[in-house]
């Protein structure tokens, strides 16, 4: 027989990350997007699309508490390459404590131009977002991505991921070439990972490259 005491045990904790996702979403829904972070598999699927051999910046926007960053650097991208955008501040307080060595900038990742100013030493060889694209019009949406296109080297990925179905980029009439992943079920929603590139480059080059 099961005493009181031993039910209590087997209770689910929520972990502190998810309640600073759950507050920062009811502060700010339509910023924050999801309530919840990303689960791991989602952000090592997110982080694969990187070749950490390229030798450059990679910008994430919107990495919230890190669950992406932390993939990053398990790829093997060194923590002083990773440049973070992040619009919450206790996020970017947070993020500057587990990543000592990356640039954390509390800004607005749609202006990435003019958040990032002069910061980045050379092209960026990849722009991972866990943005909420579809809070946005598609315009803005565009004109993120031609904005990371613009501060990229030719190629390189915008790495996005979505819980929809469709492409969070329409790509009706636009010189961009996509590729999605298969569904990441292991992500509570699941959740799908799309990699843009400029349509200079062959949509072969958006696979995943060997871990």
């Amino acid at each position: 027989m099961l005493h009181r005491a031993d039910t209590r045990g087997s209770r689910p904790k929520t972990r502190p990350d998810e309640v600073r996702f759950l507050q920062s979403w009811f502060q700010n829904p339509l910023r924050t997007g999801a309530v919840s972070p990303s689960g791991r598999a989602l952000a090592r699927t997110m982080a694969n699309f990187v070749d950490p051999h390229e030798d450059g910046p990679v910008i994430e926007l919107g990495p919230g508490t890190g669950p992406v960053t932390s993939a990053l650097v398990a790829r093997g991208v060194a923590p002083e390459r990773l440049v973070l955008i992040e619009y919450n501040p206790e996020f970017c307080r947070l993020l500057k404590t587990r990543f000592p060595g990356a640039t954390v900038i509390r800004g607005d990742a749609y202006d990435m131009r003019a958040t990032l100013n002069d910061t980045l030493s050379a092209p960026a060889v990849a722009v991972v977002s866990s943005l909420p694209l579809f809070t946005r019009p598609a315009p803005e949406r565009h004109a993120l991505v031609q904005q990371a296109f613009e501060m990229s080297r030719p190629g390189a990925p915008f790495i996005q991921f979505t819980y929809a179905v469709v492409s969070p980029l329409p790509l009706e009439d636009r010189p961009i070439h996509a590729h999605v992943s298969p569904r990441v079920w292991r992500n509570l929603p699941p959740a799908r990972v799309w990699v843009y590139r400029s349509a200079l480059e062959s949509a072969e080059q958006a696979s995943l490259p060997a871990a």
